[in-house]
Order: C-alpha cells, then sequence, then structure tokens
C-alpha cells in the first residue's frame, strides 16, 4: 500500500468510471481505439469473428430462423467484431441479422453500414448477445485486508496512490462473503464483482430468446487470486493502473458470481479453448501432403492453424472464460455436435 498526502482519494470503482468513461476517459477517445493499446481475440485472427458467425447460424437454426435475428456486440471498440462477423455468415443469414455495436466512443469512420452503432444494448434481444471482454472492463471497488484482519476499501488518487478506507459493509461485504471471502492475512485483495454481476444480470436480461455469452479473463471460487488482479495496459505494454485516463483499467472477472446473478437457467462455464474447438476451430497442422499437390492452399491452411492455435492456446488467450447463457434454445455450444 502506497502512502501519500493530500487529497484521500475514492475508491477504485468510482475512480475508474471516470478514468475510462468520464468526457476524458481512455473509451472516449478518439482514434485506433482498444486495438492500439491491448490485443483481443477479435484482433489476433478474422478466425474469431468466424466462429462467432457459426455459433450466430447455430442460434438461428435452433431459433427456426426467425425473419430478424440479432446480433449484439457489446463493449464494441471500433465495430471489428461485429462487422467481421456479417462477414463471415452466409449471404441468406446475413440478410437477416441485425447488428448492433454497443459502445461509448463516436461511430468509427468507414464501420460497414449495415451495423447500427448504439450507447446502449437493445431493450429486447432474438438472437446472439456477444461480450467479447466487456466485464473486466465495468468498474469495481477494491477490498484490502487491514493489519487487524478487516477487509477494507481501497481508495485512490488520481496519481495511482492507494490507503485503506472504511471497513467493506452492506452488499458489498455479503458479495465477498460468497464470491471472495478473504482470510485474515494482512494485504490479501480482491475486486468486489457486484457491479458486473448486475451489469451482466441487466445485458441478458434483454434476451427474449437465443443465447447470451461472455468472454473474458475469469476466475472462479475455487481458485481466486489472493492479492487481486487489477491492472492497467497502455501501448500495448501491461502497467501499474493509474485513474488519470491514459490507460485501459481492468481486472479478471468472477465469471461464476456472473453467471448465478442472471435469471437465465442452464448456464455453463467453459474455457475459450473447448468453446472454438466446439465450434470447429483447431490449431491443429494441415496434412503435409498438401504442401506436394496443392502449395498455396497448404500455406494457407498452416496460417490458418497458426492463428487458431493462438485463439486456443493454453496459457494464453485458450484459457479465457467462456460464460453461456441459453434463453428459449437448446445448448448449441454442446460439443458432441458436428463442427458448425
Amino acid at each position: 500500500m502506497t502512502a501519500g498526502s493530500g487529497e484521500d482519494g475514492r475508491g477504485w470503482r468510482a475512480a475508474a468510471q471516470d478514468a475510462l468513461y468520464g468526457p476524458r476517459g481512455f473509451y472516449r477517445r478518439p482514434g485506433e481505439g482498444p486495438a492500439g493499446h491491448f490485443r483481443t481475440s477479435v484482433h489476433a485472427s478474422p478466425l474469431f469473428a468466424g466462429a462467432v458467425a457459426r455459433l450466430l447460424c447455430r442460434v438461428d437454426e435452433a431459433l427456426g430462423r426467425p425473419a430478424v435475428l440479432d446480433f449484439v456486440d457489446m463493449a464494441a471498440g471500433r465495430g471489428e467484431l461485429a462487422a467481421g462477423v456479417l462477414a463471415a455468415l452466409p449471404a441468406d443469414v446475413a440478410a437477416r441479422t441485425r447488428a448492433y455495436a454497443v459502445e461509448l466512443a463516436e461511430r468509427p469512420a468507414g464501420l460497414d453500414h449495415r451495423v447500427e452503432w448504439r450507447s446502449e444494448p437493445p431493450e429486447r434481444v432474438t438472437g446472439l448477445l456477444f461480450a467479447n471482454e466487456w466485464l473486466d472492463n465495468v468498474p469495481v471497488d477494491v477490498a484490502e485486508v487491514d493489519a487487524a484482519g478487516v477487509p477494507r476499501l481501497v481508495l485512490v488518487r488520481e496519481d495511482g496512490t492507494e490507503r485503506l478506507g472504511e471497513p467493506v459493509a452492506g452488499a458489498d461485504a455479503a458479495w465477498l462473503a460468497r464470491w471472495w471471502p478473504l482470510g485474515a492475512g494482512e494485504g490479501l485483495r480482491a475486486e468486489i464483482g457486484l457491479p458486473r454481476d448486475r451489469a451482466w444480470a441487466a445485458a441478458a436480461g434483454a434476451l427474449t430468446r437465443g443465447l447470451a455469452v461472455a468472454v473474458d479473463y475469469a476466475h472462479t471460487a475455487a481458485a481466486r487470486p489472493p492479492f487481486g488482479t487489477l491492472t492497467a495496459f497502455r501501448a500495448g505494454r501491461e502497467t501499474t493502473p493509474v485513474p488519470d485516463g491514459s490507460c485501459d483499467i481492468t481486472a479478471h472477472v468472477a465469471l461464476d458470481a456472473c453467471a448465478a446473478a442472471c435469471a437465465l437457467p442452464g448456464a455453463r462455464l467453459l474455457s475459450q479453448r473447448d468453446a472454438l474447438h466446439a465450434l470447429g476451430l483447431s490449431g491443429a497442422r494441415p496434412p503435409l501432403a498438401l504442401a506436394s499437390t496443392d502449395p498455396a492452399g497448404y500455406v494457407r491452411a498452416l496460417a490458418g492453424a497458426g492463428e487458431a492455435a493462438e485463439l486456443t492456446a493454453p496459457g494464453g488467450l485458450g484459457d479465457f472464460g467462456w460464460l453461456v447463457q441459453p434463453a428459449g434454445i437448446s445448448d448449441v455450444l454442446d460439443g458432441r455436435r458436428a463442427p458448425g
């Protein structure tokens, strides 16, 4: 814990809210957007958008091919995923798809005209609501155990210096007790995920029929990190979190708590590796024989295998958590299905 002088600071939730989404916030800035500061699955390879397009097709089939099929991209960045999904869809599905990009920044120039740009998701969704690395940027407060074994709120100044505030109380204390109980060891930390639970419940609650999916850095009750995960990214590098609008401030997500907060039954947690495998994406190398019969095809297949391997790699993107919540349809990510 870093000491300092001057203003006492405020909780990390309020500080990060302003730093990310305020008038001068990180996500309000024009330009290249998040892709200039950190690499998501969407930026890693167009194969990811292709896999999400296949998932949307499965949802479409489960819904009986409705006249209008919704695709909602939460925290859309510069609309890369929404545009990529539309481009990867079969023509007959694309013609029925209504794509929404939900983001606070201004609509980027040149985005596919078929993508509707919104600051809030639609009130009613029939189709697929997909939140790739959204919940980790829903600001949360941080708790730290003091010398007496009491969890207290961590207060932070704009320059990033911290001090301990009041003991955690009320709904926040109840959330910690249920989802991330802290021991008595001084310095143990946790992120209080209640705002994320509520954000996910509200977003997924808009689903009338279809599938809601959240993809993120994640952990569950069986393996909470003892000192939390609060961090930041600037210009492609991890850095110290400072709530001044200059960097992305993020923390991993307790996806099990988010799953329990939503009224939809049938929630399932799985790794990105398993989810993408179920959608037919594999990092397996193409057969060497292809190199002699179709050299150009072999090179393309080899490049695709490399990109797929990155998206499914253990210790990397493959370890991301997927929270899958169907509404009124069967589990279209059942690994026993043939690749779509």
